[in-house]
């Protein structure tokens, strides 16, 4: 396993004093230390182009299992192995996906939702969020009075 230093997958970077009191935490309970580094480099799955890699990958992170007392992760992996089809088919370049259109969309839902802070009509709200998206009405028209 790697050290804690050297993870490459925080969720979000730590200040130095974090580091300090997670390097701390983790010498005192040496299984939450395991737990914290099985966790940590899982994320490295992620990375394989191909499913023999991952397959690979995904053996020795169980192997670093058998050992452990750790019912929850290996809970876990039996979830990765139901799943696997769909979590290999990630390893393909083909079928990567970008989200930021989802994540666009879901962010204007958002926005829209603090505005309807205090509505009490659910159909005014998704009347709102359905306007949103609709196409800009022309300008100036044949029958535009103004």
């Amino acid at each position: 396993m790697e050290a804690v230093s050297q993870l490459r997958y925080p969720q979000r970077p730590l200040s130095l004093d974090g580091r300090h009191a997670l390097k701390k935490l983790l010498a005192a309970n040496k299984r939450l230390n395991t737990a914290y580094l099985l966790k940590e480099s899982f994320g490295q799955l992620w990375d394989y182009r191909s499913e023999r890699g991952a397959r690979a990958f995904f053996e020795r992170w169980q192997d670093a299992l058998k050992w452990q007392r750790l019912e929850s992760y290996r809970k876990f992996a039996r979830m990765i192995e139901r799943h696997w089809d769909g979590i290999v088919s990630y390893c393909d370049p083909d079928n990567k996906v970008s989200l930021g259109l989802d994540e666009g969309l879901n962010n204007k839902i958002r926005v829209l939702q603090r505005r309807a802070y205090g509505y009490r009509d659910e159909e005014y709200l998704k009347l709102k969020i359905i306007a949103a998206f609709l196409p800009p009405l022309p300008k100036f028209t044949k029958n535009d009075p103004h």
